[in-house]
């Protein structure tokens, strides 16, 4: 059942960059903020089509880091952050799936970076990269891969702005949602209400008009869509819209 919870807004954000935390309080109308994912943008058109996403409702710019290691493939670095935080105001919310993430959080922020996103796998000490963030003033979440329990949260959640529950593999796009991620999302919810209600929950990986229904449901408050968004025939306007639309009928 859905929870009340999802329609709140905001976090605690104490820590976070003024733009950060502005973007983090901005939501459609039934409290559910939309982050494209530019994994599946169209590079030859990145700058237009992030600004087709603004002018269509985005709340965030999500940002993929793949470095090869981590997960098995190779995406984005800071160059193409700079370049966006010149053509946008919206947030950039970089998920950093990398090995030792801490070695490149200056680099990220220096070109433009307003939140980040690390991994509990393969965090040696995790409490340390979040605080290593934390202390230069941006927002913070943790991802969960759809393998690893909610449980792995308990110690962390009170220090977290967000909590990404993967719902695909990480390493690519284009792949279907899991549906067997749903009773975490909804237990994760459950664990931020009780630890820190305003922490928001995320989920990235295969979210489309139908499933992004099923995420809301469950108690996610952030839908990363990429493909969805800019793979779609009808153009990335119509698919915000489409997936706009939808949220609203949830809501009802």
């Amino acid at each position: 059942m859905r929870s009340e919870g999802i329609l709140r807004s905001g976090t605690s954000m104490s820590m976070c960059s003024s733009k950060a935390a502005r973007e983090m309080t901005k939501s459609n109308r039934n409290g559910v903020k939309i982050a494209p994912s530019i994994l599946a943008a169209d590079f030859a058109r990145l700058g237009a089509q992030v600004g087709e996403t603004e002018h269509a409702g985005a709340d965030r710019i999500h940002v993929d880091v793949m470095d090869g290691h981590f997960v098995p493939n190779i995406s984005m670095g800071a160059p193409i952050v700079a370049s966006l935080r010149r053509i946008t105001q919206l947030r950039l919310e970089t998920h950093l799936m990398i090995s030792d993430p801490d070695l490149f959080i200056e680099e990220f922020i220096e070109a433009g970076s307003d939140s980040f996103i690390v991994h509990w796998e393969g965090n040696d000490n995790l409490h340390r990269t979040v605080q290593n963030i934390r202390k230069r003033g941006k927002c913070v979440g943790v991802a969960i891969n759809p393998a690893t329990t909610a449980g792995v949260l308990e110690e962390i959640l009170h220090d977290l702005d967000l909590v990404l529950v993967m719902t695909v593999n990480p390493g690519f796009g284009h792949q279907q949602f899991i549906h067997t991620t749903l009773p975490k999302i909804t237990r994760v919810r459950q664990m931020i209400e009780r630890i820190n209600p305003g922490c928001e929950l995320e989920v990235d990986g295969g979210i489309d008009a139908v499933t992004a229904a099923q995420a809301i449901d469950a108690g996610a408050t952030v839908l990363v869509a990429g493909s969805a968004i800019f793979g779609s025939d009808g153009g990335v306007a119509s698919a915000m819209k489409l997936l706009h639309s939808q949220l609203e009928h949830v809501a009802q």
